[in-house]
């Protein structure tokens, strides 16, 4: 996904990159790691020293879940917006980030899913709960993808929850051990997911995917977003960086941008 961003920014008019972070590749070039021309900006592992070199005013963050929150509270302390792709971000720890970068003036936004079809998918997921309540996600990602389930997974389950509290409908109680429950299984259900089950694939072969099935007397529906090329993610990620710096505090979710 780093990459995918540095090649992003250097082909979008009107931006540049000021500066790159990782702890692979160091010294060699971004934009030739990216596929591009040599650009002249070396691969840092320094965040706070690159930050303050290069007075960056945007940061775009797809690291580790265990990284991204001091990342993220670097960026504030030297008034630097952020635009932050890693998932795996808590509640408390998403509300100490909104009072921080409130008190600082800056704008942290915060995506599960970059891709405009996801945005979509959710929200079509959120209109049919209202009408048929029985609904269960399966998510599959990559074999690196460390968090479980996927922020795009927990967001649809949670807006599929205050969906179904709107229109008054509920869904069938279902056995409490249909959820994946053997030592290592991926799965989840719980106040966190609007009791929505979930359930999580890593593979080899995969990207980014996501079904939200609905069932119903004599009928089924199937919702379903495939991110075939991390690409996908790229025009989302643009227009977070256009328009982070208007935010103050974090905001969460490409839908709350278009």
């Amino acid at each position: 996904m780093g990459l995918e961003v540095v090649r992003a920014i250097i082909e979008v008019e009107g931006y540049d990159l000021a500066a790159a972070i990782d702890h692979h590749c160091v010294g060699k070039d971004a934009g030739e790691l990216a596929g591009c021309p040599i650009i002249g900006i070396p691969i840092q592992t320094d965040l706070k020293a690159a930050l303050e070199i290069s007075r960056s005013q945007v940061l775009v963050d797809f690291t580790l879940p265990d990284s991204v929150f001091s990342n993220i509270l670097t960026c504030i302390e030297l008034g630097v917006h952020v635009v932050v792709g890693t998932t795996g971000l808590g509640k408390e720890a998403v509300k100490e980030l909104n009072e921080k970068s409130l008190t600082k003036g800056t704008g942290v936004f915060i995506a599960p899913n970059f891709a405009i079809g996801a945005v979509l998918m959710m929200q079509f997921a959120a209109q049919a709960a209202k009408y048929m309540p029985d609904v269960q996600i399966i998510e599959l990602h990559h074999e690196k993808k460390i968090d479980s389930p996927s922020g795009t997974a927990l967001l649809t389950a949670q807006k599929i929850a205050a969906a179904r509290i709107e229109a008054s409908v509920s869904p069938i109680e279902l056995p409490k051990n249909l959820v994946e429950k053997s030592p290592g299984a991926l799965g989840a259900r719980d106040t966190g997911t609007g009791d929505v089950p979930i359930h999580s694939v890593r593979l080899p072969g995969f990207v980014a995917h996501q079904e939200v099935i609905f069932g119903g007397v004599g009928q089924s529906l199937t919702i379903r977003h495939d991110s075939l090329d991390r690409r996908s993610f790229m025009p989302g990620v643009i227009l977070a960086v256009c328009k982070v710096q208007s935010l103050r505090g974090v905001v969460v979710g490409l839908e709350k941008l278009l």
